[in-house]
Protein backbone atom coordinates (compact mmCIF):
# COMPACT_ATOMS: atom_id res chain seq x y z
CA UNK A 1 0.00 0.00 0.00
CA UNK A 2 1.58 3.28 -1.00
CA UNK A 3 0.72 5.37 2.27
CA UNK A 4 1.66 2.74 4.26
CA UNK A 5 3.10 4.32 7.26
CA UNK A 6 7.36 3.33 7.17
CA UNK A 7 7.63 2.93 11.29
CA UNK A 8 5.46 1.00 13.77
CA UNK A 9 4.06 2.94 16.56
CA UNK A 10 4.56 7.25 17.43
CA UNK A 11 6.96 9.10 15.33
CA UNK A 12 10.39 9.74 16.24
CA UNK A 13 10.06 13.36 16.19
CA UNK A 14 10.69 16.14 18.72
CA UNK A 15 10.46 15.60 22.46
CA UNK A 16 10.26 11.67 21.52
CA UNK A 17 13.56 12.12 19.27
CA UNK A 18 15.16 14.06 21.75
CA UNK A 19 13.98 10.86 24.72
CA UNK A 20 15.83 7.99 22.42
CA UNK A 21 18.90 10.50 22.19
CA UNK A 22 19.25 10.33 25.70
CA UNK A 23 19.23 6.56 25.65
CA UNK A 24 21.62 6.77 22.92
CA UNK A 25 23.96 8.72 24.92
CA UNK A 26 23.99 6.43 27.97
CA UNK A 27 24.84 3.81 25.46
CA UNK A 28 27.90 4.90 24.01
CA UNK A 29 30.70 3.03 25.58
CA UNK A 30 28.65 0.43 24.33
CA UNK A 31 27.98 1.52 20.76
CA UNK A 32 32.36 2.12 20.60
CA UNK A 33 32.42 -1.41 21.29
CA UNK A 34 30.93 -2.39 18.57
CA UNK A 35 31.96 0.05 16.39
CA UNK A 36 35.65 -1.86 17.17
CA UNK A 37 33.73 -4.90 16.44
CA UNK A 38 32.82 -3.99 12.97
CA UNK A 39 35.87 -2.17 11.43
CA UNK A 40 37.70 -5.64 11.80
CA UNK A 41 35.19 -6.85 9.16
CA UNK A 42 35.49 -4.26 7.24
CA UNK A 43 37.00 -3.29 3.59
CA UNK A 44 39.72 -0.89 3.76
CA UNK A 45 37.82 2.30 2.45
CA UNK A 46 34.32 0.30 2.73
CA UNK A 47 30.90 2.64 1.84
CA UNK A 48 28.59 1.88 4.57
CA UNK A 49 25.06 2.70 4.88
CA UNK A 50 23.59 2.68 8.64
CA UNK A 51 20.06 2.19 8.23
CA UNK A 52 17.86 3.87 11.45
CA UNK A 53 20.97 5.11 12.60
CA UNK A 54 18.78 7.23 14.87
CA UNK A 55 20.76 10.09 16.78
CA UNK A 56 24.24 8.85 15.04
CA UNK A 57 26.69 7.52 17.48
CA UNK A 58 27.70 4.55 15.56
CA UNK A 59 27.63 5.76 12.38
CA UNK A 60 29.88 8.57 14.38
CA UNK A 61 32.29 5.71 16.07
CA UNK A 62 32.81 3.89 12.69
CA UNK A 63 33.78 7.44 11.08
CA UNK A 64 36.89 8.18 14.04
CA UNK A 65 37.87 4.53 13.27
CA UNK A 66 38.68 4.47 9.30
CA UNK A 67 38.40 6.05 6.09
CA UNK A 68 35.22 4.38 5.22
CA UNK A 69 32.51 6.65 2.99
CA UNK A 70 29.37 6.60 5.49
CA UNK A 71 25.84 7.53 4.78
CA UNK A 72 23.04 7.53 7.33
CA UNK A 73 19.33 7.11 6.46
CA UNK A 74 16.49 7.29 8.91
CA UNK A 75 12.89 8.53 8.51
CA UNK A 76 12.64 10.78 11.60
CA UNK A 77 14.04 14.68 10.34
CA UNK A 78 14.72 15.41 14.48
CA UNK A 79 16.73 12.60 14.67
CA UNK A 80 18.84 13.58 11.29
CA UNK A 81 19.40 17.44 12.70
CA UNK A 82 20.35 15.69 15.95
CA UNK A 83 22.69 13.25 14.53
CA UNK A 84 24.36 16.09 12.09
CA UNK A 85 24.98 18.03 14.85
CA UNK A 86 26.47 15.23 16.83
CA UNK A 87 28.89 14.62 13.60
CA UNK A 88 29.99 18.37 13.50
CA UNK A 89 30.46 18.52 17.27
CA UNK A 90 32.85 15.51 17.07
CA UNK A 91 34.34 16.88 13.81
CA UNK A 92 33.37 13.89 11.39
CA UNK A 93 31.41 13.36 7.97
CA UNK A 94 29.01 11.16 7.59
CA UNK A 95 26.22 11.83 4.91
CA UNK A 96 22.70 11.98 7.09
CA UNK A 97 19.83 11.56 4.82
CA UNK A 98 16.12 11.31 5.07
CA UNK A 99 14.04 7.86 3.89
CA UNK A 100 12.44 4.70 4.00
CA UNK A 101 14.04 1.72 4.85
CA UNK A 102 11.42 -0.08 2.55
CA UNK A 103 11.90 2.33 -0.58
CA UNK A 104 15.38 3.29 -0.09
CA UNK A 105 16.79 6.49 -2.45
CA UNK A 106 19.84 4.53 -3.79
CA UNK A 107 21.39 2.55 -6.68
CA UNK A 108 21.24 -0.91 -6.66
CA UNK A 109 24.60 -2.36 -5.88
CA UNK A 110 26.00 1.00 -3.91
CA UNK A 111 27.32 -0.55 -0.72
CA UNK A 112 29.89 -2.98 0.62
CA UNK A 113 27.92 -3.17 3.91
CA UNK A 114 24.50 -2.13 5.49
CA UNK A 115 24.50 -2.18 9.52
CA UNK A 116 21.18 -1.57 10.95
CA UNK A 117 21.25 -1.40 14.97
CA UNK A 118 17.85 -1.54 16.68
CA UNK A 119 15.61 -0.45 13.44
CA UNK A 120 14.30 -3.53 12.02
CA UNK A 121 11.82 -4.65 14.49
CA UNK A 122 10.44 -1.02 14.48
CA UNK A 123 9.59 -1.32 10.39
CA UNK A 124 6.28 -1.71 9.22
CA UNK A 125 7.45 -3.57 6.47
CA UNK A 126 10.68 -5.50 7.47
CA UNK A 127 10.91 -7.87 4.93
CA UNK A 128 10.58 -5.00 2.32
CA UNK A 129 13.11 -3.25 4.24
CA UNK A 130 15.53 -6.64 4.00
CA UNK A 131 15.28 -6.59 0.45
CA UNK A 132 16.17 -3.40 -0.29
CA UNK A 133 19.63 -3.56 2.03
CA UNK A 134 19.71 -6.54 -0.43
CA UNK A 135 19.35 -4.59 -3.21
CA UNK A 136 21.64 -1.59 -2.47
CA UNK A 137 24.83 -4.19 -1.44
CA UNK A 138 27.57 -4.82 -3.68
CA UNK A 139 27.19 -8.21 -4.98
CA UNK A 140 30.21 -9.08 -2.59
CA UNK A 141 28.75 -7.05 0.46
CA UNK A 142 27.16 -8.10 3.49
CA UNK A 143 24.45 -6.23 6.32
CA UNK A 144 24.98 -6.67 10.24
CA UNK A 145 21.38 -6.51 12.00
CA UNK A 146 21.51 -6.06 15.83
CA UNK A 147 18.18 -5.66 18.09
CA UNK A 148 16.77 -6.90 21.43
CA UNK A 149 16.25 -10.49 21.95
CA UNK A 150 12.67 -11.33 21.90
CA UNK A 151 13.43 -14.25 24.67
CA UNK A 152 15.84 -11.60 27.15
CA UNK A 153 15.78 -12.83 30.36
CA UNK A 154 13.74 -10.55 32.80
CA UNK A 155 16.85 -9.86 34.55
CA UNK A 156 19.10 -8.73 31.55
CA UNK A 157 16.38 -6.58 30.47
CA UNK A 158 15.87 -4.50 33.77
CA UNK A 159 19.93 -4.67 34.12
CA UNK A 160 20.31 -2.70 30.73
CA UNK A 161 16.97 -0.30 31.69
CA UNK A 162 19.28 0.69 34.75
CA UNK A 163 22.02 1.56 32.91
CA UNK A 164 20.01 3.46 30.45
CA UNK A 165 17.64 5.21 33.08
CA UNK A 166 18.36 8.60 34.86
CA UNK A 167 16.10 9.23 37.54
CA UNK A 168 12.62 6.98 38.65
CA UNK A 169 10.66 8.54 36.15
CA UNK A 170 12.89 8.23 33.13
CA UNK A 171 13.70 4.57 34.51
CA UNK A 172 9.42 4.01 34.70
CA UNK A 173 9.19 5.52 30.86
CA UNK A 174 11.95 3.55 29.82
CA UNK A 175 10.84 0.66 31.55
CA UNK A 176 7.44 0.40 30.38
CA UNK A 177 8.63 0.88 26.67
CA UNK A 178 11.42 -1.82 26.55
CA UNK A 179 8.28 -4.54 28.00
CA UNK A 180 5.52 -3.17 26.10
CA UNK A 181 7.09 -2.54 23.23
CA UNK A 182 10.47 -3.48 22.47
CA UNK A 183 10.57 -6.66 23.83
CA UNK A 184 7.19 -7.21 22.32
CA UNK A 185 8.33 -6.10 18.75
CA UNK A 186 11.49 -8.17 19.18
CA UNK A 187 12.63 -11.38 16.79
CA UNK A 188 14.37 -14.52 17.96
CA UNK A 189 17.20 -16.19 16.01
CA UNK A 190 14.46 -18.65 14.15
CA UNK A 191 11.90 -15.61 13.17
CA UNK A 192 14.69 -13.34 12.12
CA UNK A 193 16.49 -16.25 10.22
CA UNK A 194 13.13 -16.80 8.28
CA UNK A 195 13.01 -13.10 8.05
CA UNK A 196 16.45 -12.66 6.30
CA UNK A 197 15.63 -15.86 3.99
CA UNK A 198 12.21 -13.78 2.35
CA UNK A 199 14.45 -10.82 1.93
CA UNK A 200 16.80 -12.46 -0.43
CA UNK A 201 19.98 -13.11 2.07
CA UNK A 202 21.30 -16.89 1.27
CA UNK A 203 23.84 -17.10 4.06
CA UNK A 204 23.38 -15.99 7.49
CA UNK A 205 25.77 -16.04 10.67
CA UNK A 206 24.39 -15.55 14.20
CA UNK A 207 24.87 -14.40 17.51
CA UNK A 208 22.89 -14.24 20.56
CA UNK A 209 24.78 -12.18 23.37
CA UNK A 210 22.97 -11.68 26.88
CA UNK A 211 20.35 -8.74 25.22
CA UNK A 212 21.34 -8.19 21.68
CA UNK A 213 20.66 -10.52 18.55
CA UNK A 214 23.33 -10.04 16.24
CA UNK A 215 23.05 -11.27 12.54
CA UNK A 216 25.67 -10.71 9.39
CA UNK A 217 24.19 -11.73 6.26
CA UNK A 218 25.14 -12.53 2.65
CA UNK A 219 24.40 -13.90 -0.42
Amino acid sequence: MANRKAFRGVPMEGWVARWYDGIAQRERDEIKTLALQLVGRLPAGASVLEVAPGPGYLAIELAKLGNYRITGLDISKTLLQIASMNATREGVHVDFRQGNAADMPFETDTFDVVICRKGLQNFSEPVKALREMRRVLKTSGTAFLSDIRRDVPSRVLNHHVRKISTGFGNWFVNQLAHRAIVKRRAHNKTQLAQLSAAGGFRSSEFREGPIFLEAWLGE
